[in-house]
């Protein structure tokens, strides 16, 4: 039988991101549609990281993972982007500085 978790008692057991985090990484989502490179995205929050990821098609695995992990923030930073393979592709202390990889790529397509 499933218990019935109230909603109180889901967000404190579970990472998420934050409106603020999610208006940084919805920002670069929209660009990289418009210049159609991504097409879907997938949000789960779960115990221990929250994970943004992004789709080329939909039906595919993602080709970008942005994760946040609230107990590394004191190692090598709460924040990272992580490829199609699994290897983190940067991580660091700041969204916005991290993204910044993803950012570059962006650059280039316009180019």
């Amino acid at each position: 039988m499933n218990s019935f978790v109230p909603i109180s008692n889901f967000h404190s057991n579970v990472v998420s991101f934050q409106k603020p985090e999610l208006a940084v990484i919805l920002s670069l989502y929209g660009r990289m549609v418009a210049a159609g490179e991504w097409r879907d995205y997938g949000i789960s929050s779960l115990k221990e990281v929250a994970i943004f990821s992004v789709f080329k098609r939909t039906a595919e695995n993602p080709i970008y993972k942005i994760e946040k992990r609230p107990k590394l923030r004191n190692r090598q930073g709460e924040y990272a982007v992580v490829g199609i393979d699994g290897q983190i592709v940067k991580r660091g202390h700041d969204l916005k500085s991290v993204l910044g990889i993803l950012e570059r790529k962006l650059i280039k397509l316009v180019d």
